[in-house]
């Protein structure tokens, strides 16, 4: 969360820099494809208060500790986390311990990695440039910081019934007991009038992803269709959102987040002021649920396209993922790795060497030696 005087980019305010960074882009497990077995990775996502470093080398020093405090505090706690990003749960798709070592020891993307994010990164925002304007709003609070992703979908809302695409929407809501958020890529009008989520994901190798790596992205593209569809039917709620996030609705905003109200015509003092208007927005614009859900991939270098994919909503499918990937969240249950058939995806893992799940501890025995001679 971007606050004390950090500057955040706000498409007639910039979404994602506004708080969401929820890396709509998701490429951070893009080269894990079983071809660059000499590659590591890690997650993203934000550390938390116990995380440790690499040592020299960059050889992990030591074990995580989460082990040591399952039983004292949820993940959530843990990590100091008021929300989970769409991604987070997409990511426990991939490789859930893997995953968690990411959140216990950041720091971890090595350069190579960070040139396939930025490429990624570069690639989105002039996508988003060719239908947004960016403007700069210096923020102060977390009230400040969450009024400019209201403002970006108060924005959004009529230029999507209007000129039938948007980029980069913020999206929120609760599910399973705690609250996620995202950014979805794109959301047009097809020449039928349905609602299509369109996800970008760019590719380093002009090929299309394993099927591992496709079966993530379904998974978040699903997300966003299942939180975006609560929102516009009135699901989500600001009593929800407060208890959260733990933001003060009765607070005034800040001077540059109120110019930037006023030049949109929003007459507002508060943050609560302006989840009133979003909530009645999102729910009276006639805005349907999403019809369609459809992944495009293309080339990082020559902006091909590689392939499209069509997605099929499972609902009752996404529910239960939802449901298991949360229960780790509120600590009742352990992190889980990979099966056994998927032991390939060691091969480039960063956390490999001290994987607890590789080693066995959290595998039942009957496959320990198999996975040993798979990820040798």
């Amino acid at each position: 969360m971007a606050e004390t005087g950090e500057e955040v980019s706000a498409e007639e305010v910039s979404a994602e820099a506004s708080g969401f960074s929820d890396l709509s882009d998701s490429e951070f497990l893009e080269y894990l494809d079983l071809e660059d077995t000499l590659e590591s990775s890690a997650s993203l996502s934000k550390p938390g208060p116990s995380s440790e470093l690499p040592g020299k080398d960059d050889k992990l020093i030591s074990l995580p500790k989460w082990k040591r405090r399952l039983d004292v505090s949820s993940p959530m706690e843990r990590f100091h986390l008021k929300y989970l990003y769409v991604t987070d749960l997409s990511t426990q798709d991939w490789c859930e311990q893997q995953m968690v070592y990411g959140k216990e020891l950041p720091g971890f993307l090595a350069p190579e990695k960070a040139a396939v994010l930025d490429t990624g990164a570069s690639i989105h925002l002039a996508r988003e440039l060719e239908v947004h304007d960016l403007v700069t709003i210096p923020i102060t609070t977390k009230e400040d910081a969450w009024a400019v992703k209201f403002l970006n979908i108060l924005s959004m809302i009529p230029i999507l019934q209007s000129q039938g695409r948007i980029r980069e929407f913020p999206v929120f809501g609760e599910v399973e007991g705690v609250l996620l958020v995202g950014v979805i890529d794109e959301l047009r009008y097809t020449a039928k009038g349905e609602l299509e989520v369109a996800e970008l994901k760019t590719r380093r190798r002009p090929m299309l992803p394993l099927e591992a790596q496709k079966k993530k992205d379904r998974f978040q593209v699903s997300l966003y269709k299942y939180i975006f569809d609560a929102m516009v039917q009135g699901k989500v709620t600001s009593a929800s959102l407060i208890h959260h996030t733990k933001i003060c609705p009765d607070k005034p905003l800040g001077p540059s987040v109120l110019r930037q109200a006023r030049q949109g015509g929003f007459s507002v003092k508060s943050l609560g002021d302006l989840m009133e208007l979003v909530f009645l927005s999102l729910t009276l614009s006639d805005l349907p649920l999403i019809d369609i859900l459809k992944i495009e991939y293309i080339h990082q270098e020559t902006t091909t396209v590689l392939g499209t994919e069509i997605v099929d909503f499972e609902e009752q499918e996404v529910k239960s993922k939802v449901q298991h990937y949360v229960a780790y969240w509120m600590g009742h249950r352990q992190p889980q790795g990979i099966d056994v058939e998927e032991a390939w995806k060691c091969r480039t893992c960063s956390y490999a060497d001290i994987c607890e799940w590789r080693k066995g501890c959290g595998m039942p025995s009957s496959i320990l030696e198999p996975q040993a001679k798979k990820v040798k």
